[in-house]
């Protein structure tokens, strides 16, 4: 298939390298440096799981004049994906997709005002990786995954056709979800919780996890947004606060969380999107959030500084 990819950051590299080294024609959207040195020296992945080099790489910072593809995977940022969408939209042939793979519930409604309902396929990405320098991608622990759907749910042909091609991609496991409002919110129970304690703390997961109150405070987000979840419509499974702590404790104890790692940095975060978003999907829902206001509230004045806004 020929893909684009939009946004070749930590999950959008991954997938990109993958795509491109099982012989699909991958066409990559990337900007400022990272972009210039993809195509002076190609696309690097570094990986436990085996490396790959890709070179030369079709990279471009402005695709208005490409060919359509078959599908496009918008991989930025949740706050980007409108802008990511009116990218996308002449590369877009007849019967093309949209892939979202964003943190977060509300990128495929975001992408879908833009390019239209019938043109998006939502996505979960399960990779824990980022870009370690210009050029080069590092993944880390998780085994990447992806679950993709049909947003009004059920699977399709071109669901399944779109899996059996990402399929081909060596270190990716690709699975269609029945229901992907479910699988959304599953992970976005997970990544907000987190990150939200991560980057408070900024501590890694080990020590999150490890501590009490820390942990209580991971499990108590997770309680409030599964809360949330069910009050809106959307059918959870039965305890899935404590599936996503079963999970957390599993998972590699130096493991940060991208809105972790951009706030850190003073980089604009998905602040917004993820414990943002639990205040505000809450509030619409009548359900308390507490701990997720309580976690917005500490971490906004960084939020502000690395947009601007303020100044300190």
């Amino acid at each position: 298939m020929r893909f684009a990819i939009i946004g070749v950051g930590g999950v959008g590299g991954y997938v990109g390298a993958r795509l491109a080294d099982a012989g699909h024609e991958v066409l990559l959207v990337a900007r400022g440096a990272h972009g210039a040195a993809i195509a002076g020296a190609g696309l690097h992945l570094h990986s436990p799981l085996g490396d790959t080099r890709i070179h030369p790489a079709r990279v471009t910072d402005d695709p208005s004049g490409s060919d359509p593809v078959d599908c496009v995977i918008l991989a930025v940022k949740a706050w980007q994906v409108a802008e990511a969408a009116r990218t996308a939209a002449p590369l877009l042939g007849p019967g093309a997709m949209a892939l979202t793979l964003q943190n977060g519930v509300e990128a495929p409604e975001r992408a879908a005002r833009v390019l239209g309902r019938e043109r998006v396929l939502g996505g979960v990405a399960k990779i824990i990786s980022f870009v370690g320098s210009p050029g080069h991608i590092e993944h880390t622990g998780v085994p990447p995954a992806l679950i993709i759907g049909e947003l009004g749910g059920g699977t399709s042909a071109r669901v399944e056709r779109l899996q059996a091609a990402l399929g081909m991609a060596r270190g990716l496991d690709v699975s269609v979800a029945s229901d992907i409002e479910r699988a959304l919110w599953e992970k976005y129970i997970f990544i907000a919780s987190w990150a939200g304690v991560g980057a408070v703390t900024r501590a890694p997961l080990g020590v999150v996890r490890s501590v009490p109150e820390t942990r209580r405070l991971i499990e108590g987000a997770a309680e409030e947004l599964e809360r949330v979840a069910r009050a809106r419509g959307v059918r959870l499974e039965a305890g899935a606060a404590q599936a996503v702590m079963a999970f957390v404790d599993r998972l590699p104890p130096d493991g940060t969380a991208s809105l972790q790692r951009d706030i850190a940095a003073g980089r604009p975060s998905e602040l917004d999107d993820l414990t943002g978003a639990a205040v505000r999907l809450g509030a619409e829902a009548f359900v308390p959030t507490p701990i997720n206001a309580f976690l917005l509230g500490a971490l906004a004045p960084l939020e502000q500084r690395a947009r601007g806004v303020l100044t300190f």
